[in-house]
């Protein structure tokens, strides 16, 4: 088929893009613009160029002033000619290196630390948090589902996209998420966007001015890009103290939003305390107030009773948030915002009158997967292979790193190691040495909280391929074993 193709184009001729310009004839002209544009790098040794038909028509000239630039440019060197094969650039005819500019390096991650040599070597297994198994993903259930979409697509699919979302998705949403989570919702309640942090832009950023202000409260350990991108949109985020029942949401003070993990706090694990759930949620109905929900993982739970969405004790009070980052794959880049009625009108007039996200043919291939129950099937399979790595990396641990423990693991794609003090940086260069990638608890603490800091590691058992798992187990245990994390 490529072959077919590239057959194809060849015949036809392919584009070329030359200036023809300066002193002398067009013949002069051309063979000066071809001379350049190999030199420049511009024609890679190979190309075939267009025939002379062809680039003649495109440069109205004739025929035979092609042919002759060809003929002379095949003498110098510049170009070959083959019966058969047409003219290309010959193999020898590359850019001097200086006509190249050398690139610059890369700068550092914004999250790299210049004193963290753990980031600098290439790691063979990654266990960092955040990503589901990628080879995991559905491609033949998403493929059928995407395939009965186009052909059940309506014409209106094919123009501008409303920017709620498709009427589909939204009301398979509605369902899906009144009966896995415990959500209480009509589909025009909800918003379709790209993911968490597209809520938050719109929430706190959008182009009709801001619907939620500062400050906004946050739990004291969560993601740093979420604090990077609410402080790049002017908000201020006063951190909340964590306990074994979750956020301290007793010390909420003016903040008119709290941002929460209520089913399986980020990155401590364990769900929010079922008093503190209703204490939160009443103040919220008392002040005014709103409570974010981020149900980034929910439907991975493995030791416990499902704890349905906070969202469920009072729709008008709490915004719930939701993507298929963590249940598919984050290259969907689909989510959904559940919304209290005041907020939805401005949170379609933050996203504009044309939907500029979440592509419109993917919507409906991820309704279809919902509604043909594709997805539920999916999600128990995965769900089912994340608690047997899960159990493989307790077991591991237990065996041969029987001094680290090990929670936060009743649920989601990641457990903490709990370190001794002052043993989290050398834990970490190990692993580097090992060939490991993962990341340190204190890499998400708020800057600002004065909880106890705690050593600790955060391991994504869902990032590896199932083959390599076994793989990556190995390596960060023998880099715990070689970091002296035993302590004193």
């Amino acid at each position: 088929m490529a072959e077919s193709w590239v057959n194809y184009a060849e015949r036809i001729g392919s584009d070329l893009h030359l200036e023809l310009s300066g002193p002398g004839s067009r013949r002069a002209a051309l063979i000066r613009a071809l001379r350049d544009a190999v030199r420049g790098g511009r024609l890679a040794p190979g190309t075939r160029l267009p025939p002379y038909r062809s680039l003649a028509a495109d440069l109205g000239v004739a025929r035979n002033t092609v042919a002759d630039a060809y003929a002379e440019l095949v003498a110098e060197g510049w170009l070959t000619a083959r019966q058969g094969s047409g003219t290309r650039v010959a193999e020898r005819a590359r850019p001097p290196h200086s006509a190249v500019p050398p690139k610059a390096p890369a700068p550092p991650a914004p999250s790299a630390r210049a004193d963290a040599p753990h980031r600098s070597r290439p790691a063979r297994h990654d266990l960092r948090q955040g990503t589901p198994d990628a080879s995991s993903f559905p491609r033949s259930a998403w493929l059928a589902s995407y395939r009965r979409a186009l052909q059940q697509a309506p014409n209106e699919v094919f123009g501008p996209g409303d920017p709620a979302g498709r009427p589909e998705l939204r009301a398979a949403l509605a369902a899906y998420l009144a009966r896995a989570r415990g959500v209480r919702t009509e589909p025009d309640r909800i918003v379709v966007c790209s993911g968490f942090a597209h809520a938050l832009r719109l929430l706190f950023g959008g182009r009709s001015g801001q619907i939620l202000r500062s400050p906004l409260a946050v739990e004291a350990y969560g993601l740093p890009f979420h604090r990077q991108l609410l402080a790049a949109e002017g908000v201020r985020t006063v951190p909340l103290p964590l306990d074994e029942h979750g956020a301290r949401v007793d010390r909420l003070s003016r903040e008119r939003a709290v941002l929460l993990t209520p089913a399986h706090q980020f990155p401590t694990g364990g769900p929010l305390h079922a008093e503190r759930r209703a204490a939160v949620v009443d103040r919220a109905r008392a002040h005014g107030a709103v409570v974010l929900e981020d149900d980034y993982d929910g439907e991975f739970r493995y030791d416990r009773k499902p704890v349905g969405a906070l969202q469920s004790l009072d729709p008008e009070q709490v915004v719930l948030i939701g993507s298929v980052s963590k249940s598919l794959s984050p290259a969907v880049r689909l989510g959904w915002m559940v919304l209290p009625e005041r907020y939805v009108g401005d949170v379609l007039a933050a996203k504009g009158e044309r939907e500029a996200w979440a592509s419109v043919l993917d919507q409906l291939a991820l309704a279809d997967l919902i509604v043909s129950g594709s997805y539920d099937r999916h999600v128990r399979r995965m769900r089912q292979r994340y608690r047997d790595r899960r159990d493989r990396l307790v077991a591991a641990l237990a065996e041969r790193a029987p001094h680290v423990q090990v929670s936060g693991v009743a649920a989601g794609l990641h457990a903490v190691l709990r370190l001794p003090p002052g043993t989290e940086r050398s834990a970490l260069g190990a692993a580097a040495l090992h060939g490991v990638a993962l990341d340190g608890l204190a890499d998400f603490r708020h800057p600002d909280t004065d909880m106890p800091a705690h050593d600790g590691l955060v391991v994504g058992y869902a990032t590896p391929p199932e083959h390599a798992y076994g793989a990556a187990l190995e390596a960060l245990c023998g880099a715990l074993a070689s970091s002296g994390t035993r302590g004193s």
